[in-house]
């Protein structure tokens, strides 16, 4: 359903509790703002809405590892091993329809816009697709879902740092900067021409994946409005690796390959050294925190504050996507904030809701939503339920989660409610219930459906 009028009767903007809030939308933006206003005839009546939340980092494949290796034990490195497994059984169509289930299941916990991170570009031998047929799954399934893409197109060229890629990892690789610089904008040709809503982003998997030739090779090239990712220093493992090799951190190399900008955002950033931060802060660089997932995989708590207060803006992901709920990313960064120092409201809840929302929109080449310009996607939560009742509006981003949305509207259309999609739910759970299974399954008539 698409809406031209919206009414909130409680608007949560970061810091601004605005009542009775009257929004147009016009070619999916915002055109219009009045305060103070009633409702008028044919207006969509909301309750009490954010802006919707900007997922900046995705591996929407890791989902069909959710419930299924966390009695294993083990660190990063052996969960790694068992997502190189499910990786190396996608086809284009089983990717499409995994995609298809998580982007609704964001679209059905708040996420407006998502940063797919995506790096399985080939056949599991390392032969091209003829045309793109991941990445154009991947459009397709944000489609189906309603979800605003930008699509995080990834170089992987080694294994580790001096090491070839291992026969699990070919199909993620181009053989070289150069070569992968070429996909990169004939990619972007296609995505114009059949999928034009979609932001063909860019990424570097990380300093153990792309040589520092290939980084700087690879950031003169693109254009410099193209959002650029990379893993940063996620494990200690990739300091010390990267240490020996070249003498110099993770963040360090990215700095002298000429990468450190304010449109790069790095993932993960969670073991670095007062130098690293005082270069990322300079930069002005998102750093993207992925909370649910680096409890999960056992990789520590970041310096957010310290990031923050250099001057690096914060933002939110789902990573793994053992968890999709923005809520508790949100929830967890500050919990971690909270565990280390020992001390309460690290960061506010207006703070919270800007890195949840404007931050993680802007990660992602999208200017603010819910504010005059940008992008016409909402959230609208019950402040009333078993978890919310008697929560301050500001407040609600630590008392709420995903099972408090009620609407999400992109581009001005609303792509899901929950009075309306419960069929529509049931459909995606199947079918991820049955890829979990076997990633490689056939379809048996299972589908996600559509938007609203």
């Amino acid at each position: 359903m698409s809406v031209e009028w919206v009414w909130i009767e409680t608007l949560v903007r970061g810091d601004e509790v605005l009542r009775a809030v009257r929004l147009r939308c016009e070619s999916g933006e915002v055109v219009e703002e009045q305060l103070g206003v009633p409702a008028a005839d044919g207006d969509l009546v909301l309750g009490t809405v954010f802006p919707a939340f900007g997922n900046a980092h995705s591996h929407v494949f890791h989902r069909l590892l959710r419930g299924r290796t966390h009695a294993d034990g083990g660190n990063f490195w052996s969960w790694r091993d068992k997502m190189y497994a499910i990786a190396g059984r996608l086809t284009p169509e089983s990717l499409e329809r995994v995609a298809t289930a998580c982007y609704t299941e964001m679209v059905a916990s708040g996420w407006g816009a998502v940063g797919e991170f995506h790096y399985v570009h080939h056949q599991p031998d390392g032969t091209p697709y003829p045309d793109h047929d991941m990445e154009l799954a991947l459009a397709r399934a944000a489609e189906t879902a309603g979800i605003r893409l930008t699509l995080l197109d990834t170089c992987y060229l080694a294994g580790s740092i001096g090491t070839g890629l291992s026969a699990q990892q070919r199909r993620f690789g181009d053989g070289h900067a150069a070569r992968w610089i070429a996909r990169w904008f004939s990619l972007g040709e296609r995505l114009r021409a059949d999928h034009p809503q979609v932001v063909l982003g860019a990424a570097l998997h990380s300093v153990r994946a792309v040589p520092p030739a290939a980084i700087a090779e690879i950031t003169r090239a693109l254009p410099d409005d193209v959002p650029l990712h990379v893993h940063l220093s996620e494990q200690v493992a990739e300091n010390e690796q990267s240490l020996a090799a070249h003498g110099r951190t993770p963040t360090e190399l990215l700095a002298d390959a000429g990468a450190l900008t304010c449109r790069l955002s790095v993932v993960h950033a969670t073991h670095l050294s007062e130098h690293d931060i005082a270069l990322l802060g300079a930069a002005r660089v998102h750093a993207v925190f992925c909370p649910t997932t680096e409890a999960d995989l056992g990789d520590g708590i970041g310096p957010g504050t310290e990031l923050a207060a250099a001057g690096a803006r914060l933002a939110v992901g789902s990573d793994q996507n053992a968890v999709v709920d923005p809520l508790l990313e949100l929830r967890g960064l500050e919990a971690g904030e909270r565990l280390r120092s020992q001390t309460r409201g690290r960061f506010s809840p207006g703070e919270l809701t800007e890195i949840g929302t404007t931050a993680g929109y802007a990660s992602l080449g999208f200017a603010p939503p819910a504010t005059l310009g940008g992008p016409f996607d909402l959230v609208e939560v019950d402040a009333a339920s078993v978890r919310t009742a008697g929560s301050h509006p500001a407040q609600l981003v630590l008392t709420g989660t995903s099972s408090d949305v009620l609407r999400t509207v992109v581009a001005g259309r609303v792509v899901y409610d929950r009075e309306s999609d419960s069929a529509r739910m049931a459909q995606a759970a199947a079918e991820l219930a049955v890829l979990s299974a076997d990633p490689s399954s056939s379809a048996d008539g299972i589908s996600a459906g559509s938007s609203t």
